[in-house]
């Protein structure tokens, strides 16, 4: 099943990162890249990716609020938040803005890969 998705990620070094790894674990999987929330949400806007993987702190725009808008626009998108937060007040946010999944940072590749493949049946069987 091809899907589309985007990943926004405002540290160059982990962005180039993950768009090497996912493409070759996903092959199936057309990736975006965004630079920050704004550029995010832009984006988001004219592709629609199903899934997006994004880190909290960025500038301009952060994750939290770029999540809001995509979940605006496409309440259905599947949202990973990569974070360095592990308290309460950020997972209760997560929660209420009906996040797939949340990684603490530094980001494990196979904690990372079983979000995706959760993500990803989630939406098939939604296809179903």
């Amino acid at each position: 099943m091809g899907l589309s998705m985007m990943i926004v990620e405002d540290d160059r070094a982990a962005i180039e990162i993950l768009a090497f790894m996912i493409p070759r674990k996903y092959p199936q999987f057309t990736v975006e890249l965004a630079f920050d929330g704004q550029m995010g949400l832009e984006l988001f806007k004219e592709r629609r990716p199903e899934l997006v993987l994004t880190d909290i702190n960025m500038p301009k725009m952060d994750g939290i609020r770029m999540s809001e808008g995509i979940k605006e626009i496409a309440p259905d998108t599947r949202i990973i938040v990569m974070t360095a937060y592990s308290d309460k007040i950020h997972q209760d946010k997560f929660s209420e803005l009906g996040i797939s999944d949340y990684l603490l940072k530094p980001i494990e590749f196979g904690k990372l890969f079983a979000a995706i493949e959760k993500a990803t049946r989630e939406l098939r069987t939604e296809r179903c």
